[in-house]
């Protein structure tokens, strides 16, 4: 506050000097005249003014006359840290009023400040708190009857924490609007895992599946042999080779829940059966058609 009043009045070329003084050497200095001057810096409530009081004889001739700082709205543009301010009429004493008419002043601001990193839920819910508990403690700390909500705009001197600006504007989001999304598209993406997962497990599956192709056509290529064996030592050796096609196929099945194979392996032997005691009848009436 020294150093904007020195620049923005010239007071160094002036020979203006400041020094500080304990409050209770106020009354002293200036009864002895080693200060003309006194800047308080304090807020505007009944605990602090009544200290403002006591330093002054209530009487009209003695009362102090407050100077107003008519540069305040040029300083608070070039100085953001600071703001106009109208002292109001009878702020010191009400009859006669002290001071007799409204005086510009500088304001300067305390700010409640938190780390950006902070989750907003939990700056929303201070702010909020403390904003509800003003009001029981205002006797303790008369300052927090000026308490206001910070300047929310983009270009603020100091930028609001997104969680109290939530909580200024009225934005804070319920469980439901902060997690709908989440709730609406997890069984989604589940779903979608679950069918690729499906799809996977059914590829790795078919893959088992391919060695059992030729299985088949080894038995489809037995019908031929079938058809063309000379005699009973020819059909006992295709039996052979079905049973060991068989007897291989249906380890690979053990545990595989998929009936379909089993089905088709079934018919193919049951197939070939037939044609084996087929073309036993047949090689057995040979003989006899011959004789």
């Amino acid at each position: 506050m020294v150093r904007v009043l020195t620049s923005a009045y010239d007071l160094g070329r002036a020979n203006v000097v400041f020094k500080n003084i304990a409050m209770d050497d106020v009354r002293r200095a200036l009864d002895a005249k080693e200060v003309r001057t006194v800047l308080f810096v304090m807020p505007l409530s009944e605990r602090y003014l009544s200290l403002l009081r006591r330093l002054f004889s209530q009487t009209a001739k003695t009362a102090p006359i407050l100077i107003p700082i008519e540069n305040a709205g040029a300083i608070a543009e070039k100085e953001r840290a600071y703001e106009s301010f109208d002292i109001p009429k009878g702020a010191l004493r009400g009859s006669p009023p002290v001071p007799a008419d409204d005086v510009t002043s500088l304001r300067v601001a305390f700010y409640v400040v938190a780390k950006k990193s902070l989750d907003n839920d939990v700056v929303a819910s201070f702010t909020q708190a403390i904003t509800a508990a003003r009001r029981d403690i205002l006797s303790e700390w008369p300052v927090l009857a000026q308490f206001k909500a910070p300047d929310t705009d983009a270009g603020a001197y100091l930028p609001v924490h997104a969680g109290a600006a939530e909580f200024y504007n009225g934005s804070q989001l319920g469980f439901l609007d902060k997690w709908s999304n989440v709730i609406f598209l997890a069984p989604m993406a589940l779903g979608a895992l679950a069918s690729i997962a499906a799809a996977l497990w059914r590829f790795l599956r078919s893959s088992e599946h391919q060695p059992r192709e030729p299985a088949l056509d080894a038995l489809y290529t037995l019908g031929r042999q079938i058809r063309e064996a000379k005699n009973e030592t020819d059909l006992l050796a295709i039996e052979d080779q079905i049973d060991n096609v068989l007897r291989s196929q249906r380890a690979r099945l053990d545990g595989d829940d998929d009936p379909l194979d089993a089905a088709t392996l079934n018919v193919a032997a049951h197939r070939l059966e037939n044609l084996i005691h087929e073309r036993r009848a047949v090689l057995t009436a040979a003989p006899a058609e011959s004789r």
